[in-house]
Order: C-alpha cells, then structure tokens, then sequence
C-alpha cells in the first residue's frame, strides 16, 4: 500500500477511539513525508533534533512537530522555537531548559512527562513518586513558559501482550490520578501518547489518545 492508503487505514482505524496519529517520519526522506502531508497528515513525530530542525526549515509550516525521542537539554534550543508537542519529558532538569528556552521564544511549549512503565532498562522515564515530586516542586511552580497536557510511556518491547495490556493499563490509572490531584493553567492532563507500529491496538483499547506510529505507514527505517 501507499504512505497515503497507510495514513488513511490508520485514521479509519483509530476514528472510534477519538485518537490522534502521530506519524514517525524519522530516517525518512522529505519526499516521504510530502506524501502524507498530501493525504491530510499534519501531526509528524521526530526523535532526532538535528533531523527535526532540518525538516522543519524545509517542509510546510502548518505541520506539526513532535518530538518524540529522548532530548538532550543542550538540544532543547534549537526546537523551542516552533516543536508543537514535546513526548518524552524525563527529568525536572530538562524540563528547566524548556521552559528557559521557551520564554526566550516568547511562547509556551507543551509537554508530556515520560513514564518509566516497561520492564528494560533502556527506557527512560520518570517513576510515580518522581512524577508527583516534580509536579510538587517550587522549579515547577515557577514555571510561566510550559503546559503539562499529558503522559507518554513505552512498553516492554515483547511478544507477551498481557504484560503490555498491564503496563498500558498502569499508566492510564496514573494519568487518571494525576487529572484529579492536579488542574491548573499549567498542568491540564488531556493527552496520553502510548503505543507504537507492534502494541498500539492494545494502547488504543486501554486509552491511548496518542499512538506513535512509523514502519507501518513509511516502511521499514533507513540507519544510512
């Protein structure tokens, strides 16, 4: 199938789950992109900051980007003037950086904090009680230029779909729980970004308002 007939099977798809679809364009060529653009596709997912800046400079400007990979906090300024939705927001630290970045930039970014639900230690993320911590803290409190809207997290990479289903399932409790501790201007919890090309049916059916998704609209990835 075409990237357009990929990008359209996944939006029918996704339709009765009032879910959004980020599609991962990383590695892939400009050309690529266009076509999906060409099909509706607005919503790109990037985890690389120099790829992302240089299709950024290129592609239409209505195109919204995501950057879902781990950031650097040395990288944060190149993105803070135009990122639409930061996924993967893993330390207060980092989030110090946006938020300095962002005010530099006149504008406020959006942010989901990462949580650490698989059972590999390559992931990254925060746990429950550094969640709550950051959210509790005066850095966080003194913070004009970021919007907490949500939660992102990444399963275990494995065949097993009920530890999958029990992961995804934790993390839309704790998204939960977070939305009823915590409402302010700055923390409005909206959006749960879970679920990749192999689990997003599962992430879709505990939750998911946000599924991830590259190989199986672009094809497989090019490390060249």
């Amino acid at each position: 199938m075409s990237i357009a007939e990929n990008i359209f099977k996944f939006n029918s798809e996704i339709e009765p789950f009032n879910a959004q679809l980020i599609a991962v364009s990383k590695t892939k060529p400009n050309e690529d992109l266009l076509q999906a653009y060409e099909a509706g596709q607005r919503d790109l997912g990037e985890n690389k900051v120099q790829e992302l800046t240089a299709k950024f400079e290129e592609l239409p400007k209505d195109i919204r980007w995501h950057m879902i990979g781990h950031l650097q906090r040395n990288k944060v300024k190149y993105i803070a003037p135009f990122v639409h939705l930061i996924h993967g927001v893993d330390s207060l630290r980092l989030l110090v950086e946006i938020n300095k970045q962002a005010a530099k930039n006149n504008r406020v970014i959006n942010c989901l904090l990462q949580v650490y639900i698989a059972k590999e230690e390559s992931k990254f993320g925060l746990d429950e009680t550094e969640l709550e911590e950051l959210l509790n803290s005066t850095e966080f409190a003194e913070m004009e230029n970021i919007k907490i809207v949500g939660l992102m997290g990444m399963a275990t990479n494995t065949e097993n779909e009920a530890v999958i289903r029990r992961e995804f399932k934790g993390l839309k409790s704790l998204f939960e729980e977070i939305k009823s501790k915590y409402n302010s201007e700055k923390v409005a919890m909206t959006e749960i970004s879970m679920g990749m090309t192999g689990d997003y049916r599962i992430a879709l059916e505990e939750g998911s308002t946000m599924i991830r998704v590259g190989s199986a609209i672009f094809g497989s990835r090019n490390y060249h």
